[in-house]
């Protein structure tokens, strides 16, 4: 607005320019409250002039306090902007969450968080949620047909769907696969019939012809389902072989080493071996290695412990015992070389991807599962031939359960006029598979649990495996979706998964995690399986030693449903061993491909009066369930509760429950393993399953390479760099607990610096503990399997299930090859020095 109020009418008034005469000089009339012009500059007036201006007057009484206001609340504003923009959009920890340790609502270190629910209100809801009835409703949708891996988009889709009602939001990620479905099989003993034909020979006669079924039972609906999925091996060669067959026990390295040594012929003959001790897989693979042309894999009753027929007990469906028809099917990948879709071996299977060629992936000869009843026609025809099982020694005579229906145990071989015939047809083809992923958003974008269980079953039924665990996590989604609705987030974000596949080689979890690699690396602060959720009272777990103390913490927080004593929980009844990890589920890529802390838990331990579980056979069923396995699905109900918990524990306390000394504890422990393997004073015995089939699974190569006595010089530098490891983790947990101390108190929001500190102290805590796992992955992997990168665990070369410690060590020393044993021991050195930096 111009001002032209104050001059002469007619002036132009401040700011105007006159043109004319002396243009070039600007002449401007300053006229101060009404009347004190100051002089007009001309020709004459002199360079340096006096000019008195009077002081003007103030337009308000206390103006120098005024401004000095104005400028004090702009300050504040600022800073006030400034620290909401720190502490809210910089530091994802500011934000009212309660966590174990703090009970009601109190004091935290963060500001309040309208819309949440304290951590103690989450875990109630946790331990109430779940039901016994709502289990046994999803176990009884989930069995009720046929889910075979690639064929249950209906199944994924219903998944999906409860998910999102439950408010978790989900959605279906596929996956195009390599994978064989049965087209026919047989298997026939022929023998030479007496009597000779026109021109002298003998002709052959069906002696034995298996109906490779299993009986159909009135009281089990799912055993007589019409689209029942016939008996076979998932990544089984098709073929049709005949020959005659050798019993090779439970198919170990040693047991072939054994009769190798006893000059039984193997090449051209089909192996009959039995099932347990070592992966399916790695029975056949050996087999084949050896020459072999097939091979039978049955279960025999001997392994099933107290609940035998021979023992007086009564089979399924009238007792516990075995039914003697079952037959465990499953996958015969050579799981401990790579697991997932073994035609894209380290990258996902999307469409239009190169395809590698399977061979060293899946075998090569064909293979038939079979039950005992059809087993022993064939295992009675070697009675009298070859040595016995006596004579092959004490790992022979194990579990012997048929010798009460005649067979002798003979090893053969058969005689050249008696012999196997099996055809196994199997088509193989590239189509998806489904998983189901949700995710509830945390606060946190860089640090997520990720939970899983697989869907997919070689039976119409799978009440136990998976489907057990799939109720679970049903029931622990929505006691989260309960959480939800009333206005819970989590601090971490939590990823939930249902995937395919998981039956012929973990492919579905396997196929994701390759494609999520790099964000996993970098986010995923744990994953968390379960796969056979409930089958018998016992508990069970195998995880990483960074997450032992959150199990024992979560089942003593969990009541028992097996209370002899009154307030008894699931810790109290439990052994509290945890295994370590090896393979045969859905943590494998997780653990060993991309270095993340893993736990796989259930309750699915064998105790002596446990009623046999129908292991991926028909009779693995609802009725069985409801019957035999867990009556009224409490075990279901007690598991979805530690598995909420556990969750809960991982995504809702501001520092990760994660134990440092607990690993460098494991790590000393396993060197000591090594260091008595070298030593050759030192005699193993051997008092368990586990470290039997261990130990049978051992190399044997008579020659050696390099120096055994240097090898101990290498393993006390391990030792040294573990005591440095070990004084940087009891240092960090230290620095965790008082930071979660620090976190536990109440800081004014005054102190706001304090607050960004402790905030920070946290995140970098947190971001120690996140790349221990890391720490222990070696880029170019496990000789001749390098997709296994853990140099710490990997599952046993020709064990498969079992894991396997320091496995490029171990392996060395069984091959004898000392030089190869420096080289590792330097990895792993390296790894141990790695992690040791990581967290100091």
């Amino acid at each position: 607005m111009k001002d032209g109020g104050h001059g002469p009418a007619g002036d132009a008034g401040a700011g105007h320019h006159d043109h004319g005469a002396g243009a070039g000089h600007h002449h401007h009339h300053h006229d101060y409250n009404g009347g004190y012009p100051t002089n007009v500059a001309g020709e004459s007036t002199p360079l340096l002039t006096t000019v008195m201006v009077r002081r003007p007057i103030r337009r308000y009484p206390h103006q120098t306090l005024r401004r000095f206001c104005s400028i004090a609340i702009n300050a504040s504003l600022l800073a006030l902007f400034l620290t909401f923009f720190i502490t809210v959009v910089t530091n994802p920890y500011e934000r009212r969450h309660e966590w174990p340790g703090r009970h009601g609502r109190g004091h935290d270190y963060v500001a309040a968080h309208t819309n949440s629910i304290t951590y103690d209100e989450l875990e109630r809801l946790l331990l109430d949620t779940p039901s016994g009835e709502k289990a046994s409703e999803w176990s009884k949708y989930y069995t009720s047909g046929p889910h075979l891996a690639g064929k249950n988009l209906s199944q994924a889709e219903w998944t999906r769907d409860r998910w999102n009602e439950w408010g978790v939001a989900s959605t279906i990620v596929a996956y195009d696969t390599y994978i064989n479905y049965p087209l026919s099989h047989r298997l026939a003993l022929l023998n030479k019939s007496g009597t000779k034909n026109g021109d002298g020979t003998q002709s052959w006669r069906v002696a034995f012809e298996a109906t490779l079924k299993e009986d159909v039972l009135e009281e089990d609906p799912t055993s007589g389902l019409k689209d029942s999925i016939p008996t076979f091996h998932g990544y089984s060669a098709s073929g049709n072989v005949t020959g005659s067959f050798v019993y090779v026990n439970y198919g170990t390295y040693w047991d072939f080493e054994d009769l190798i040594r006893a000059n039984i012929s193997l090449t051209g003959k089909i192996a009959v071996a039995r099932y347990g001790g070592i992966f399916r897989g790695l029975k056949v693979k050996r087999a084949q290695e050896l020459g072999m042309v097939g091979c039978v894999i049955y279960s025999d009753p001997g392994d099933d412990g107290e609940m035998t027929e021979v023992n007086g007990y009564k089979a399924y469906p009238d007792g516990p015992a075995r039914n003697p028809s079952s037959v465990q099917r499953g996958s015969v990948q050579f799981l401990s070389v790579a697991p997932g879709d073994p035609t894209t071996p380290g990258y996902p299977s999307k469409p239009g991807v190169p395809r590698q060629p399977v061979d060293g992936a899946i075998p090569s000869i064909p293979s038939l599962p079979l039950s005992y009843a059809e087993a022993i026609p064939i295992l009675k025809a070697l009675n009298g031939h070859g040595p016995s099982a006596k004579d092959l020694g004490q790992y022979w005579e194990r579990g012997i359960g048929l010798g009460h229906k005649g067979v002798k145990y003979n090893v053969g071989p058969s005689p050249d006029d008696v012999v196997i015939n099996l055809v196994n047809e199997q088509e193989y083809i590239t189509t998806p598979m489904w998983d189901v992923i949700g995710i509830i958003n945390g606060t946190i974008p860089d640090e997520v649990v990720v939970v899983g269980n697989h869907r997919d079953a070689w039976i119409a039924g799978g009440a136990g495996d998976p489907n057990s665990g799939s109720a679970v996590i049903n029931e622990a989604i929505r006691s989260f979706g309960e959480a939800l609705s009333q206005g819970w987030k989590p601090l971490r974000t939590i990823v939930f998964a249902s995937w395919d596949g998981e039956e012929y080689g973990l492919v579905g979890s396997t196929e994701w995690v390759e494609e999520y690699l790099p964000w996993l690396k970098d986010a995923n602060v744990a994953y968390i399986n379960v796969d056979v959720g409930a089958v018998t009272p016992v508990f069970g777990a195998s995880a990483a030693p960074l997450l032992h103390k959150l199990i024992y913490d979560v089942t003593a927080r969990v009541p028992s449903p097996n209370q002899t004593v009154a307030g008894q929980t699931v810790r109290d009844l439990w052994d509290g061993r945890i295994s370590t990890m090896g393979s045969g589920s859905d943590f494998t890529a997780f653990q060993d491909h991309a270095g993340i802390p893993c736990i796989s838990f259930g309750f699915e331990g064998q105790a002596p009066n446990s009623p046999v579980y129908h292991y991926h056979s028909n009779y693995d069923s609802y009725h069985w369930m409801t019957e035999y396995g867990d009556r009224g699905f409490v075990y279901h109900k007690a598991m979805a509760q530690i598995l909420g918990l556990t969750i809960a524990k991982m995504s809702e306390t501001p520092l990760l429950t994660l134990n440092a000394t607990d690993y460098a504890t494991a790590l000393k422990q396993y060197v000591e393993k090594v260091e008595k393997k070298v030593d050759t004073k030192h005699t193993t015995t051997l008092s368990t399953d586990v470290e039997i089939f261990e130990f049978r699974s051992r190399l044997t190569r008579p020659e050696s390479t390099g120096d055994p006595d240097m090898i101990k010089v290498e393993l006390a530098k391990l030792q040294k760099s573990i005591t440095k490891f070990r004084h940087a983790a009891i240092s960090l947990d230290a620095q965790s607990a008082k930071l979660a101390e620090e976190a536990n108190e109440h800081i004014p929001w005054w102190k706001i610096i304090s607050k960004i500190r402790l905030a920070r102290a946290i995140r970098a805590t947190n971001n120690k503990y996140k790349n221990i796992e890391r720490a222990f992955l070696y880029k170019e992997g496990l000789d001749g399997r390098p997709w296994f990168k853990h140099v710490v665990f990997a599952p046993g070369i020709w064990t498969g299930y079992a894991g396997a410690v320091f496995p490029g060590l171990d392996e060395s020393i069984d091959n004898k090859d000392f030089v190869n044993t420096m080289k590792w021991a330097d990895i792993i050195n390296d790894c141990i020095k790695a992690a040791t930096e990581t967290i100091s």
